[in-house]
């Protein structure tokens, strides 16, 4: 009888779970406890992923209706590439001027700005302060980072799907995704197109 070598039984490359896609998004390892004492240490994993959950809804915390009668500022937009410094002031630098308004806003009577609170969108170049421009008109696509409303509060996160469910994507590794269950009241509030920050 001859015996051919073959790959049923063993490891194969790239195969099971990739390292780090579970729920608490780090690798995991096999500890023994006391058998009575799973059920505690079960509970207490999953109370701590609600509340790391919890802790990424509610990270708006401030919220401004569009000034239109400020919608016609318009400020000098420089061209000319310098390696330091400001470009100079004369008028041949200048090629065109830009209302901050036309270029952050699509649409005026459906545009509103929040403020963000928390790190769980800094990833996404999004961090705690930041004043977002939200489009209530846009219609929300996969991959797009939205304003939503859960269960009675504001998040910022990116609109995800599983199957038929709503997923709410941090930018944050140490953020837990949030599968939005059946019983949950969902609603989108409006997309994200852009972002202002102060720097002093």
């Amino acid at each position: 009888m001859i015996m051919t070598k073959t790959n049923r039984g063993g490891k194969r490359a790239n195969a099971g779970r990739k390292a780090g896609s579970n729920v608490y998004g780090e690798p995991t390892v096999a500890i023994r406890v006391p058998q009575s004492k799973q059920p505690v240490i079960r509970d207490f994993l999953q109370s701590l992923q609600r509340k790391r959950a919890s802790a990424s809804l509610g990270n708006v915390s401030g919220w401004m209706e569009m000034d239109a009668a400020n919608g016609d500022m318009m400020l000098p937009f420089y061209t000319s590439k310098v390696a330091a410094g400001f470009p100079s002031p004369a008028d041949d630098h200048v090629e065109q001027r830009l209302s901050p308004n036309s270029y952050l806003v699509d649409n005026d009577d459906s545009t509103f700005f929040v403020c963000v609170k928390g790190d769980s969108m800094i990833d996404a170049g999004i961090f705690e302060d930041d004043m977002l421009v939200v489009d209530r008109e846009r219609v929300a696509q996969v991959g797009d980072i939205i304003l939503a409303m859960l269960d009675g509060e504001f998040t910022v996160k990116i609109l995800g799907h599983s199957g038929s469910n709503v997923r709410l994507i941090p930018a944050n590794k140490h953020y837990p995704v949030i599968e939005v269950g059946e019983e949950q009241l969902f609603e989108v509030w409006g997309v994200i197109t852009g972002s202002m920050r102060k720097f002093v």
